[in-house]
């Protein structure tokens, strides 16, 4: 019997001066980064959550609490590869599919969406047609609209042969 689950997940950091921009495992160059524990890459991080969630896991400040400093500035990307482990640990030996958007104002980032999918499909070893990656703004509302932050859902459908 095949079992499939869904998971959502959602992340949000703040920008701020002198860090590099991490979106998607893709570095995108812009004179402000996402302030966090981590490098912060919004995107990696509301993946990671929703495919926590499907596969009914901890989340990732559970996984990887910021108050361990084995991660400070760690990379999303090997995170994100100990996170898919967990999931297969868990039983769950398909991702069917991730569906997420990025939400920021500034900087463009359709530009960079088909390079962001090329990397989480090669970092989850799974085909660029699984992943679908969009971006929209705020329309100057709240703190994305203001410039201030910028965030990340994504929900995904995992599945077991088992």
């Amino acid at each position: 019997m095949n079992k499939i689950r869904i998971g959502q997940g959602f992340d949000v950091h703040r920008l701020v001066s002198g860090r590099p921009l991490l979106i998607g495992g893709v570095k995108i160059e812009f004179n402000l980064g996402l302030d966090g524990h981590s490098d912060a890459d919004v995107l990696l991080h509301a993946i990671m959550d929703a495919l926590l969630g499907a596969a009914g896991l901890p989340d990732i400040g559970q996984q990887f609490p910021p108050t361990d400093q084995k991660y400070k500035d760690a990379d999303s990307a090997e995170l994100l590869k100990g996170v898919h482990a967990m999931v297969r640990a868990a039983g769950w030996d398909r991702i069917e599919n991730i569906d997420a958007t990025i939400m920021a104002e500034r900087p463009r980032m359709n530009p960079h969406v088909e390079a962001m999918k090329k990397r989480v499909a090669e970092l989850l070893a799974i085909e660029t047609d699984r992943i679908n990656i969009k971006a929209t703004t705020c329309e100057q509302l709240g703190f994305v609209g203001r410039e201030e932050g910028i965030a990340a859902m994504a929900v995904c459908l995992i599945g077991s042969s088992g």
